[in-house]
């Protein structure tokens, strides 16, 4: 049995083709959305976040966060963003962090607990604006409207071709678009942002080192609760551990070479 090809997939390729990008680290990208629209979308979620959350008013722990984010952002090329980041501590028990573009950073309280001093917090705000350096969101977005597109194509050949039963079918993709396509891809974001993250943390003058006994933290607050890393969004911990001793070396060597040494105190 022939089946047909529809307008929907030959688009889906022309556009995968005509935004191709590298990442910092050389990986090849597809990016469908512009600087300024991924800028006005990270200020639309900022702000409806400081509206939803209690934000800190505790001057001496929004100060550390600050002194943090500010070495961290210096580092930042005037490509990614030239202005002035705003950070926001949030009072939450979450142990979170994250970075938006448009040069927006929030931190939550309950991360205070488990980094336990500026340069592990310094791993976490690295880790998070290098998912901004690489265009993450963009490329996560990106490969959704491609999925999207390219799913809507099998049902339309399904459907063209009277393929019986075509419900459990187009439920399998589902499936493995998610465990052969997107949950891995989120794991090469986390990855490349742990490398991007280390290098960031160096040249502020972080200890890179401590990026090590941060994710030790994080395993033991978890309580090895942490799912099957082939199910999983995010790397195992002993593997991001395992890539971050990997690519010390040259983060070591960025961490002596530079007369920046931040003394954030909590």
């Amino acid at each position: 049995m022939k089946l047909k090809f529809t307008l929907s997939a030959a688009v889906a390729a022309a556009l995968a083709l005509s935004a191709c990008a590298t990442s910092p680290t050389g990986r090849n990208q597809v990016l469908l959305f512009s600087d300024s629209q991924l800028s006005e979308m990270g200020a639309q979620a900022f702000s409806g976040m400081k509206e939803e959350l209690k934000v800190s008013t505790k001057p001496v722990q929004n100060t550390y966060v600050e002194c943090i984010a500010n070495a961290i952002t210096a580092q930042v090329p005037a490509s990614v963003f030239d202005g002035q980041w705003e950070v926001v501590v949030f009072d939450d028990e979450q142990v979170n962090a994250f970075a938006l573009p448009g040069g927006k950073i929030g931190v939550y309280t309950g991360l205070l607990g488990v980094a336990q001093n500026q340069h592990q917090l310094a791993a976490v705000i690295g880790h998070e604006v290098g998912h901004v350096i690489a265009e993450h969101g963009n490329e996560r977005m990106s490969q959704s409207t491609l999925i999207n597109m390219g799913t809507q194509a099998a049902g339309q050949v399904l459907a063209a071709n009277e393929v019986p039963q075509s419900g459990p079918i187009m439920a399998a993709i589902g499936l493995g678009m998610q465990v052969g396509v997107q949950l891995p891809f989120s794991r090469t974001h986390e990855s490349e942002a742990d490398e991007i993250g280390l290098q960031l943390m160096a040249k502020s003058g972080f200890d890179p080192r401590q990026s090590v006994n941060l994710w030790q933290n994080m395993e033991a607050a978890s309580g090895g609760n942490s799912p099957m890393e082939f199910l999983s969004t995010h790397p195992a911990p002993q593997t991001r551990i395992d890539d971050l001793r990997a690519n010390m070396s040259p983060a070591l060597a960025d961490y002596q070479a530079t007369n920046n040494r931040p003394n954030c105190k909590q």
